[in-house]
């Protein structure tokens, strides 16, 4: 099966589970209305793409390429990040729902997520240095040996985060999120 070698074009209300996404590269296209809920994307490369108001939700995303790729209105429930392609992967996250996804052991320096739902992500080990979370809910989202340095926390909600098992060094945060920094200890922060 060859593959294909896709620049510009404009993908509108497709529906992917019905007809498959052909195999290959997809280059400065816009994927809009469309649905990829539990599609198979292993080995797709997407570059300076943008998927508006997109159910990915269950893709399958092994060895799937994300190069300047930005997410806008969402859905992406239960994705495994951690199995794309690791090489250039940069993305953006715009008001869409990634809860119960992973990003573990991810290296994203600068991944930025906006008024997003990140319910019970995981971003164990995941080097996320100069990200931010945005007006983001973070519930049980899980941050363990992370190196979280430099990112911005200071608008995010619901977070739990152990300052001695993450690297949080110039992290950003306002000083009402404290209780989020010192829920092991059990205090009580007014």
């Amino acid at each position: 099966m060859s593959k294909v070698y896709i620049t510009g074009k404009n993908f509108v209300a497709e529906d992917y589970t019905l007809n498959e996404l052909p195999k290959g590269e997809y280059e400065n296209c816009t994927f809009t209305d469309c649905n990829f809920a539990k599609v198979d994307l292993k080995g797709i490369i997407f570059t300076n793409c943008a998927l508006t108001n997109c159910d990915l939700s269950m893709a399958s995303l092994l060895t799937t390429a994300f190069r300047e790729v930005e997410f806008k209105d969402c859905k992406l429930l239960g994705l495994h990040f951690d199995e794309c392609a690791p090489f250039a992967i940069s993305f953006s996250f715009d008001n869409c729902q990634i809860s119960y996804s992973s990003f573990f052991q991810m290296k994203i320096k600068g991944t930025r997520f906006f008024r997003c739902k990140l319910e019970e992500v995981d971003f164990g080990q995941t080097d996320l240095t100069q990200g931010g979370f945005y007006d983001c809910d973070l519930h049980n989202a899980v941050f363990k040996n992370s190196l979280l340095e430099q990112v911005d926390f200071r608008t995010a909600t619901n977070f739990a985060i152990d300052p001695e098992q993450n690297r949080i060094r110039k992290a950003r945060f306002a000083s009402h999120q404290l209780a989020g920094l010192l829920y092991k200890y059990q205090l009580q922060v007014d």
